[in-house]
């Protein structure tokens, strides 16, 4: 089968493209080929037949910010003028689309996030046009939906909402949806009324070497300036409110033990403006731990260590997100065989990963108890007792968030005998 995919940046470390990536790898070894067309590609993809670019799928074109701008941000608009600029637009992206079908003789369409979030007004106008003129086989990857963002896609305008209503997500009989969590697909069906939703989680390699001492990695904490006896709590995530990550520092507070650190991988890039960077640093001072904290950032980068390299020197791993679509940090400890210390995160944890069976040091709503604290000691003071834990939940990973987990669920979405 020719699978054309159509998605608006790959090539990069957001999670979207990440995902991306994997199907293709996926869809390769089971045999289709596998074309891209997307707006911006930031390195060369492996397993793919041919990238195609169209600068007008781009996040960054002007046109595309010009539409959020005048959308949904209160840039001075007549509606009438608007609507007509988001048509004339969506039908050039549209025509685009439709010429690189033709072109590689695509049989089966797959849109990642492009028709489940507004990020790309006229992207997802013109793939629901190409949806309803075609008999292509047709996939949408839903990542996340206008709901979870709060306000971000409110707008004054009557036919901007019902675009939106029209196309994000997507609600066509024949188009096949899969979505990442078990929540999402209660939505969309419950909601929505869509019936053909597939839950397709993020998964990883899990034949692949990750996680591993190496080389490469052997003076990664002199690097970072640790002890050679310390301990290692990894937080593998950026810095966003939402990464709960002043839990992982009250945690080193609680442990009591000199010999125990934080490390923190991720940047703040994305809340440049925010306090919550600040916050975490002050609240390590005022506990008394601001020497065992460490802000890693400018030690992950392309040029130096990767998170590979970070997960073969931690001792253990802290997630104490309160929300995530689905939460790759996690599977990748599983990859790592290192501990995970997690909250039970709305709205997926429980429900989509707690369940199966993971052997974790799990708390609710943020609050380290005592028997926490007991449980945190046992991981990092007893070899046998982590090596057990880490070597059950890589066999349970292997289970449910492998490349075989994934080919499983990709040859059920591609199935026309499957799901209506």
């Amino acid at each position: 089968m020719n699978i054309g995919i159509v998605i608006g940046r790959i090539g990069g470390v957001d999670g979207v493209a990440l995902e991306t990536e994997k199907w293709i790898t996926v869809l390769r070894r089971m045999g289709h080929r596998v074309f891209v067309l997307t707006g911006q590609l930031e390195r060369p993809i492996a397993d793919v037949e041919r990238v195609t670019l169209l600068d007008l799928l781009a996040f960054d074109h002007p046109q595309a910010v010009e539409h959020q701008q005048l959308a949904f941000f209160g840039k001075p608009a007549r509606e009438a003028a608007l609507l007509e600029l988001l048509r004339r637009d969506a039908a050039a992206i549209e025509r685009g689309i439709l010429d690189w079908i033709a072109e590689h003789d695509i049989t089966c369409l797959i849109a990642e996030n492009a028709s489940a979030l507004p990020f790309h007004l006229t992207l997802g106008m013109a793939l629901r046009e190409v949806y309803a003129s075609t008999n292509l086989l047709i996939v949408t990857h839903d990542h996340d939906f206008p709901w979870e963002r709060g306000e971000r896609y409110a707008t004054p305008f009557h036919g901007v909402r019902y675009i939106l209503e029209e196309c994000f997500p997507v609600r066509l009989p024949h188009v096949r949806h899969a979505v990442i969590n078990s929540p999402a697909r209660a939505t969309l069906r419950d909601r929505l009324g869509v019936q053909q939703v597939v839950v397709v989680p993020n998964v990883m390699d899990f034949d692949a070497p990750f996680g591993q001492p190496n080389a490469h990695n052997a003076h990664l904490r002199a690097d970072l300036g640790l002890p050679a006896d310390a301990r290692l709590l990894f937080q593998v995530t950026r810095i966003v409110a939402r990464k709960g990550i002043e839990t992982a520092i009250h945690l080193v507070h609680r442990l009591q033990d000199p010999t125990v650190h934080l490390v923190i991988t991720g940047t703040a890039l994305d809340e440049p403006d925010q306090p919550y960077p600040h916050m975490l640093r002050q609240l390590a001072l005022e506990l008394g731990v601001q020497h065992r904290v460490h802000f890693a950032s400018d030690q992950f980068t392309p040029s130096r260590y990767s998170l590979s390299d970070a997960y073969a020197h931690a001792d253990a791993c802290t997630y104490f997100s309160t929300y995530e679509g689905f939460g790759n940090a996690f599977v990748e400890a599983l990859v790592a065989r290192r501990p995970v210390l997690v909250n039970n995160y709305e709205p997926v944890y429980w429900p989509d990963i707690g369940s199966l069976g993971f052997e974790t040091v799990m708390i609710d709503s943020g609050v380290l108890t005592d028997e926490t604290i007991r449980q945190a000691r046992r991981v990092l003071d007893e070899p046998e007792h982590r090596r057990r834990m880490v070597q059950r939940n890589f066999e349970l990973g292997r289970l449910h968030f492998s490349y075989q987990a994934l080919q499983r669920l990709l040859q059920r979405l591609l199935d026309p005998t499957v799901l209506g």
